[in-house]
């Protein structure tokens, strides 16, 4: 206790230059927490905005293969699905969605563009209907017409197309043949950027149709949970618990190694039904590439920061040592051992350090919290990295313990050449010393 008095109240007497090292930590402190929290945010928030779009966290769908060769996608019987996802009580499923989609081109006037069309059940999937955002039209009108489609205000613009207008559309079935058919422009949604290419809704009935499937078939079924935290793991359970009583081909990752195995069902011999199981993360798995880079990006730059602040600590407590060594000396003389001098000039170095990293994460949730606050709106194209028009900013306690680690490991560091040098003095030089 004696010593840790003493080591503050040695800071405490150059308050200038303790204010200006802890200040130069507390900075570094920020910017590494800022990085780390928002890059966190960033992917949760992608994860979970790909998930409401998509309707879920884990999809299943099946695969069979035409005598000719060709890959058919369509859940006929979900009857085994269902009945293993509601035995498995410990999976937080919060609702199913049961979705069909077509690609296809909508035709207006000669105008035309290619664009995936979800078909959706509006009665099962209310949480749509909510997040959308309209630009024109209603739901109601949406409801009411079999017909209805919903389509970006960007694709309505390309194709000059006002609401109650009918398009067509050119598309392939399932099972490969050609089809024509019509939709009813009933409502335009927010331009989302990213998301224009996919962020056309019509009713799955209608959307079946033109694939030529039955109305009670669909192509995705989707498990959306009640914490996107357990995704993985009820993916595995989920895989566990169907392999035992369908045919599920084996989990790929990322969107190369989603092609890559349907290239592989295309090319094996095989009969009958073939399931998939996949989730947003295995899609995403670039995203958490780019937040490993931002990371090592901020870190690089942050150990950059504190290689030029431990030449400064380095630098001051050369100083400091200088300006004490007749204190040292009688320190020395009053009985305190080499080991005890080292210990005292480390726990100052350790104290500035704790101190600063303290002030710095104080610093960065202030600074968070007032981003946070920014209301960037849901109708702009980087709606993708927000959470309802806000930045989030998702603290990890781990990595604040290990970059508040690293920082006292460097200072330390940093205090041990000087440290070193004041422990090894002669009391009766130091005593002597004139300055």
């Amino acid at each position: 206790m004696n010593t840790l008095r003493i080591a503050f109240r040695n800071l405490s007497r150059q308050k200038k230059r303790s204010f200006l090292l802890g200040g130069a930590i507390a900075f570094g402190i920020l910017i590494i927490t800022l990085v780390n929290s928002f890059t966190a945010g960033f992917v949760e928030n992608v994860q979970e905005n790909f998930s409401h779009f998509f309707a879920g966290h884990v999809f299943l769908t099946a695969y069979e293969k035409s005598p000719s060769g060709r890959l058919i996608t369509v859940i006929r019987d979900d009857g085994v699905l269902i009945q293993t996802i509601e035995s498995l009580e410990n999976l937080p499923i919060q609702y199913l969605s049961r979705r069909s989609s077509l690609e296809g081109t909508l035709i207006f006037e000669g105008e035309s563009i290619r664009q995936e069309v979800v078909g959706v059940n509006w009665q099962e999937e209310r949480f749509l209907s909510e997040r959308l955002i309209l630009r024109d039209g209603s739901m109601e009108r949406v409801l009411t017409d079999p017909r209805a489609l919903i389509l970006n205000e960007k694709m309505a613009a390309r194709l000059n197309v006002q609401l109650g207008d009918t398009l067509l559309v050119q598309l392939q079935t399932v099972t490969g043949q050609q089809n024509v058919g019509e939709f009813i422009l009933a409502a335009t949604s927010v331009d989302t950027g990213f998301f224009s290419a996919v962020s056309a809704y019509a009713h799955r009935n209608h959307v079946n149709q033109l694939l030529n499937i039955a109305e009670e078939e669909y192509i995705s079924l989707g498990l959306f949970l009640e914490n996107m935290l357990l995704m993985e793991r009820a993916a595995q359970v989920l895989t566990r618990s169907l392999e035992e009583k369908i045919s599920l081909v084996p989990r790929f990752s990322g969107p190369q190694g989603f092609q890559e195995q349907r290239n592989q069902l295309l090319e094996e011999q095989w009969e009958g039904t073939r399931f998939q199981l996949f989730t947003i993360g295995d899609f995403l798995e670039p995203l958490n590439q780019v937040a490993s880079t931002l990371n090592t990006v901020g870190l690089v730059v942050v150990l950059i920061l504190f290689i030029i602040i431990m030449v400064g600590v380095t630098n001051t407590f050369r100083m400091v040592i200088y300006e004490r060594t007749r204190e040292i000396g009688t320190m020395r003389s009053l009985g305190l051992q080499r080991g005890g001098v080292r210990g005292l000039f480390l726990l100052e170095a350790l104290l500035l350090a704790v101190g600063g990293a303290v002030v710095g994460l104080v610093a960065a949730f202030i600074v968070a919290l007032v981003l946070s606050l920014i209301n960037f709106g849901t109708d702009n194209q980087f709606f993708i990295i927000l959470r309802e028009g806000h930045l989030l900013f998702k603290v990890l306690p781990a990595q604040i313990a290990g970059n508040i680690l690293i920082v006292a490991v460097l200072t330390l560091l940093a205090a041990l050449l000087p440290a070193g040098r004041a422990a090894k003095m002669d009391p009766a030089q130091a005593l002597h010393k004139t300055y």
